[in-house]
């Protein structure tokens, strides 16, 4: 059967007509791009412990030189190198013998001067009973007094020869004069000590507390003394080789008043426990030390911090769902977040994933940061391709939320 040709091209036309309006319709729906999803961090402020990672060297609470004061030979080491000895343990002897004759001849002098004294003493009584009856001539009588007077000198003076003899007889017993490690002898048995000066022996070094020493810049500094106004204590961490915090902290016990011209940094220094003496002097060690509490600040994570020319800033989503710029202060960094003083605003919607796709100005629909998007702490993850945010698995705790963080509620 043959179609009308009319026919035909007004079924046709009519087609392109109804396939016209329906890819318009289509176009007219599909043309607008969705606001990309950005992931969120609901900032609040807070009191921020003012945290450094320093580096320190520690120092021996008390160090004290064990040293020959008399002359004489070394005779014994009588303490086990590198153990630990009480206050008044004997650790060397001397030879005596030659001062134990000093102290016989210093008694012998004794002995002179106290009967020179007995004698002068009896003619000076007896000077004293004939005077007044003029038996005497007020010349004798003060003769036999004055003798008698430097006769009681004398004795005093053997006496103080004789105390002085026995001291230096103490002294060939060489003892510790502190409770602490002794280290190695500095000379050997046989050697003669003490010669003009003092012989150093060995040394003993107390160490059930270590002494930290480290410095700060002045401008850090100033930073510390106002954060301190709040807060009483100041906690100082050694972290061991492993990296794991050694478990007796210490206190900020010290801090110095003259800058140092060469480095332009102030001398500080802690005290920290040491009962199982397992750190050493001498040592340099990292520190954490946190010195006081920032009130009032911010703590966003690395991701949501960015730099240009101008200053740090962060892009929040604004109530009304746009993206907005804001200029901030990020003093320092404290583990994986920066610490915001200036800038933002309590309750602040901090864009901290999907930062690339964020445009100032333009919509964009927050979702709380999942904390698999969020860097390790120290890793931040500035430029790196935004990930899908994972469902959570039934029954699966949420992750611990930073101090002055929550994640923002969904629209």
């Amino acid at each position: 059967m043959v179609k009308n040709p009319r026919k035909v091209a007004i079924a046709a036309a009519l087609a392109l007509a109804l396939s016209a309006c329906g890819g318009k319709d289509q176009a007219q729906q599909g043309g607008g791009m969705p606001p990309p999803e950005v992931g969120v961090v609901k900032v609040n402020p807070g009191d921020v412990p003012l945290q450094k990672d320093l580096v320190g060297r520690l120092a021996a609470f008390r160090s004290a030189d064990v040293r020959a004061r008399v002359p004489g030979v070394l005779q014994r080491r009588v303490y086990a190198e590198g153990s630990d000895v009480k206050a008044g343990q004997v650790l060397f002897l001397i030879d005596p013998a030659p001062l134990q004759a000093e102290v016989g001849q210093a008694q012998a002098s004794l002995a002179s001067a106290q009967a020179n004294y007995a004698n002068s003493k009896a003619a000076a009584d007896r000077a004293r009973r004939l005077a007044p009856d003029k038996f005497v001539s007020q010349s004798d009588l003060d003769n036999a007094l004055a003798a008698e007077r430097s006769a009681g000198a004398s004795v005093k003076q053997a006496e103080a020869a004789l105390a002085n003899a026995r001291i230096n007889l103490g002294y060939a017993t060489v003892t510790a004069p502190i409770s602490g490690r002794a280290n190695q002898q500095q000379v050997t048995e046989g050697a003669l000590v003490g010669q003009g000066t003092a012989t150093l022996l060995t040394t003993v070094d107390q160490i059930d507390q270590l002494y930290v020493n480290f410095s700060l810049s002045v401008t850090e500094l100033e930073q510390v003394r106002r954060a301190q106004s709040a807060a009483a204590n100041s906690m100082v961490t050694v972290i061991l080789p492993d990296g794991t915090p050694y478990e007796h902290p210490g206190k900020l016990d010290f801090s110095g008043d003259v800058v140092d011209p060469t480095t332009g940094a102030i001398a500080l220094r802690a005290l920290i426990p040491n009962p199982e003496k397992n750190l050493l002097p001498g040592t340099f060690v990292t520190l954490q030390a946190t010195l006081g509490i920032q009130p009032n600040a911010y703590l966003v994570p690395q991701t949501g911090v960015q730099r240009d020319a101008k200053s740090a800033f962060v892009l929040v989503v604004g109530s009304d769902g746009n993206v907005a710029r804001k200029d901030i202060r990020a003093d320092r960094q404290q583990g994986g977040n920066w610490v915001v003083t200036q800038g933002l605003s309590p309750n602040d919607q901090v864009i901290v994933s999907g930062v690339q796709r964020a445009q100032p100005g333009s919509p964009a629909k927050a979702s709380p940061a999942d904390a698999a998007d969020k860097p390790a702490a120290g890793k931040p993850a500035a430029g790196a391709a935004p990930q899908a945010q994972p469902a959570k698995a039934a029954g699966e705790q949420p992750a611990k939320k930073a101090a002055g963080q929550e994640p923002a509620n969904k629209d």
